[in-house]
């Protein structure tokens, strides 16, 4: 494959990659969602990432239908990338995308389950070590060494089994002898230390050179000593020479030049001939030592390259597993046999990783399916489209990002926050926030965001948040009743947010109304409401609750007479009710 066959790899990103790393380079880093590489050869983060994104196997960016959605999909990115064991691995993360079948869903989905168990069963000190070494791993800048030290480390506390296995699957002697050929190797160098001749011979070269940066003080520091005679100068310089260097007398004597103009020349011609030498014959051993460690890195190359491969497939699934446990998060049930977005006991990821106190809720679009002991009973199932009803600040919006989450993450192949889940693979997932701009603009933008993946065929999950709030009620309703009723039609699942579902009446046979519902105040005057839907029911507004909150606050006696106004509009005996049920404080 070519580097430009590459989605997002135009002729000037290629160029640069080129130039940078050469286009091998470049392909093997994007094959291997090497995003630092991309990066650190010139691409900006976003569009490093972008790029190996869309080169994932199996991956279908596609399904992520709207703006919104993508929005939902980086934010749980993000959630997950905090439980990256190393930098490497929190750029893989960040490449996931939804994957094209359920045998690959299933399949990481299995992979996260087994290592999750094993992970949790080894001791503390164990799972303490081992995120040690994944942590030296990115001190150490990551690389062949540093996997190589990882893999043997983590195989010497002990992770061989089951999901570990390719902990295993190396010659542990063979790798640590490679383990001191890599160590010995910088970029190509030969490291000082690895070889006592070749270190003798750079020392020599750089005591030369010192002495070549100042040959006219040789020359006095010689006459100085008494020295006079051309011939016993240059016996005078050759030992000098051989005591300030350690370069041995006969090639410090052959350097000696055969004219010289005087005293400071000869010393001048006699330092760089033999700074000329040694340098030859440093580099000379180094390229012998430096081929002698690349065999027996080559020797041992399949070891390497497993003992890589080892410790890069750990720590991403390690990472996932880690997440999984951090929000307690299950396994959903992949079905393709039917149409269902299906949750029991669902959380808000957004609201659990900001540390609010969140109410589980239960809700089905679709024909969700029963578990083996017949107890699956989340919401009545085979209404494909619901009319989702409620006060303010009832949750609702919360539900369709709740659903949202748990269909990406199901997608990724990646446990969801519900107690129980069953999610069909879909085509296309729209999920459409409300945005409070009311012009004709945005009406037609998020008509021709929202409409064409409905039409286009395939599974598709509508979740449309207050679609009134960019047009006049009128029209919102006649429009919202056309989406709802164009869902059923494509046989598309979906949730539509709204305060007008009287209005949508009477909707098609396959879709219901639930509502969400406000039980009062607390003893801070905060609105109680309860989250989970109640299915088939419309809900209601819950304007006496509010004016009950505002006759309660208020401090002035001529604002208190004009909200107690307001509750004779909303209904004097609800609010009086309402407030003789808060709590005291």
């Amino acid at each position: 494959m070519r580097l430009s066959d590459y989605w997002g790899v135009g002729p000037k990103t290629r160029a640069v990659l080129e130039e940078s790393i050469g286009a091998e380079a470049a392909i093997t880093a994007i094959e291997g969602a090497d995003v630092g590489t991309l990066v650190d050869a010139g691409l900006s983060a976003g569009r490093a990432t972008r790029i190996c994104r869309r080169a994932r196997p199996n991956a279908d960016l596609s399904v992520l239908a709207t703006g919104d959605v993508r929005t939902v999909y980086r934010a749980v990115l993000s959630l997950i990338v905090d439980h990256a064991v190393t930098d490497e691995t929190a750029d893989r993360i960040r490449v996931l995308a939804p994957l094209t079948s359920t045998d690959a869903m299933r399949e990481r989905l299995d992979r996260i389950d087994a290592i999750r168990e094993a992970w949790e069963a080894q001791p503390a000190a164990t799972r303490e070590a081992a995120l040690a070494s994944f942590a030296e791993y990115d001190e150490a800048g990551g690389g062949e060494l540093a996997a190589v030290r990882t893999a043997l480390d983590l195989r010497d506390i002990g992770l061989t089994d089951g999901p570990f296995a390719s902990l295993a699957a190396f010659d542990a002697d063979r790798l640590r002898e490679t383990e001191v050929a890599l160590a010995g190797l910088d970029e190509g160098r030969v490291r000082e230390g690895v070889d006592e001749r070749l270190d003798e011979y750079r020392a020599e070269v750089a005591a030369v050179e010192d002495l070549a940066a100042d040959p006219a003080g040789i020359v006095a520091d010689l006459r100085e000593s008494g020295v006079r005679d051309s011939d016993d100068f240059r016996e005078a310089l050759v030992e000098h020479v051989v005591g300030e260097t350690g370069v041995e007398y006969v090639a410090v004597r052959e350097a000696a030049p055969a004219d010289a103009i005087d005293a400071t020349s000869f010393v001048d011609g006699l330092l760089r001939t033999l700074v000329s030498e040694r340098r030859t014959i440093a580099e000379e051993r180094a390229a012998d030592v430096a081929d002698g460690l690349r065999a027996t890195v080559n020797e041992a190359r399949s070891d390497v390259d497993a003992a890589v491969e080892a410790v890069r497939d750990v720590a991403l699934f390690l990472s996932l597993a880690r997440f999984a446990t951090a929000y307690d998060l299950t396994r959903p049930r992949i079905v393709d046999d039917r149409d269902a977005v299906a949750v029991a006991g669902a959380r808000s990821l957004s609201l659990s990783a900001a540390g609010e106190d969140v109410q589980p809720v239960t809700y089905a679009l679709g024909e969700h399916g029963l578990d083996d002991d017949g107890t699956w009973t989340v919401a009545p199932s085979g209404d494909r489209v619901t009319v989702l009803t409620g006060a303010n600040s009832g949750g609702k919006t919360t539900l369709l990002e709740t659903l949202c989450e748990t269909v990406l993450l199901a997608h990724m192949g990646v446990p969801v926050p519900a107690e129980r889940a069953e999610v069909s693979p879909l085509d296309a997932i729209v999920f459409h926030r409300r945005h409070a701009s009311f012009n004709a603009g945005v009406l037609e933008s998020t008509l021709r965001t929202i409409v064409p993946p409905l039409v286009e065929g395939g599974r598709t999950l509508m979740l449309v948040d207050e679609f009134e709030a960019i047009t006049e009620p009128g029209s919102a309703a006649d429009l919202l009743h056309g989406l709802v009723t164009l869902s059923v039609d494509r046989e598309a699942l979906g949730a539509f947010v709204t305060h007008l579902a009287e209005d949508l009446e009477p909707l098609p046979d396959a879709a219901r109304v639930d509502g969400i519902f406000a039980e009062g105040l607390d003893e801070n005057l905060e609105l109680a409401v309860d989250y989970q839907p109640r299915f088939g029911t419309l809900g209601r507004s819950t304007p006496e609750f509010i004016v009950s909150r505002l006759v309660a606050e208020a401090g002035d006696r001529e604002v208190r007479v004009g909200f107690e106004a307001l509750a004779e509009a909303v209904g004097e005996e609800a609010v009086q009710r309402t407030l003789a049920d808060v709590p005291e404080t």
